[in-house]
């Protein structure tokens, strides 16, 4: 099964790739590895939610969501570049979390992505991974996700 046929059967529907925020472009690829620009939760163009997780601004469980969001974004950078049903596995998965202060919840943020990646992808979703808490991220995000993912 082609990984676009195991998406429809998710009822999941790729965004289009975010454009740029800066000068970089959303994925490069070297050899049979691809690496993503981090992606923020942007969906229909837009920051879906903006603040601190695990403070007043942005829950845990939405985070989670948010994280997915990335993800998502993440593999439309490599579909347009190479096209997803090159993938043979992910390699590494990196996220950040704007963290509130004393929050530390951040690998379970991350999972939104990881989880996701598994869903699709199932053996070849299995990676490596660093869930990092951080003061800020770009536009006041919540969470940004990057991937590495081997092609064919």
């Amino acid at each position: 099964m082609s990984w676009r046929a195991r998406l429809s059967e998710l009822g999941i529907e790729l965004p289009q790739t975010a454009a740029p925020l800066a000068a970089y472009v959303p994925a490069v690829r070297t050899g049979n590895l691809v690496y993503t620009s981090g992606q923020l939760p942007i969906a229909d163009g837009k920051l879906a939610r903006t603040g601190k997780v695990g403070g007043a601004d942005v829950s845990p469980e939405d985070a989670y969501a948010l994280a997915r969001t990335c993800a998502l974004n993440a593999l439309a950078a490599v579909d347009a570049l190479v096209g997803l049903d090159s993938v043979t596995r992910v390699v590494k998965v990196v996220g950040f979390v704007a963290s509130a202060t004393n929050f530390n919840g951040q690998p379970a943020v991350v999972n939104g992505a990881s989880e996701l990646l598994g869903q699709i992808f199932g053996e070849a979703g299995a990676h490596a991974r660093s869930a990092v808490g951080v003061s800020e991220l770009p536009l006041d995000a919540p969470v940004e996700v990057e991937l590495i993912v081997e092609i064919r």
